[in-house]
């Protein structure tokens, strides 16, 4: 069992930055690949970043709109899930998401988890928080 909740989001001029953080409560051994997706008004959910790490390789990944610009990060002493976002444009302003694929950490490698493949799958996400509203102004 996973729960998320974001938090963080609001309203930016073009160019500013944002931090989105995730608390994560985990009642569960698995481990989980964990994701940042947003969803624009009339638009697909889609995947930003991802990060999975098994304390001696890490895997983590952006979709090409936010390279550059987006950095993931996980703290697990916090239980904390991060995506700092810098240089923002209008077109990153939608609802984003955290989202946790959790897997029995014998039956692969942290590798698998790739937000540019897709890999998991996004309806492979097993968890998902309630969303933070990111709105950037022009």
């Amino acid at each position: 069992q996973v729960q998320l909740v974001e938090s963080g989001g609001g309203s930016v001029q073009a160019g500013g930055s944002l931090t989105l953080s995730c608390g994560i409560s985990v009642y569960t051994r698995m481990r989980a690949c964990m994701g940042w997706f947003r969803q624009a008004p009339g638009k697909e959910r889609e995947g930003v970043a991802a990060i999975d790490s098994d304390g001696r390789t890490e895997s983590i990944s952006y979709v090409d709109s936010v390279k550059g610009r987006f950095t993931i990060s996980k703290d697990n002493a916090k239980n904390k899930l991060y995506l700092q976002m810098n240089s923002l444009k209008p077109e990153d302003t939608a609802m984003y998401y955290c989202a946790a694929e959790t897997y029995d950490r014998r039956k692969r490698s942290v590798l698998y988890c790739d937000i540019e493949t897709m890999s998991p799958q996004q309806h492979e996400y097993n968890y998902w928080g309630q969303g933070t509203q990111v709105t950037v102004t022009s």
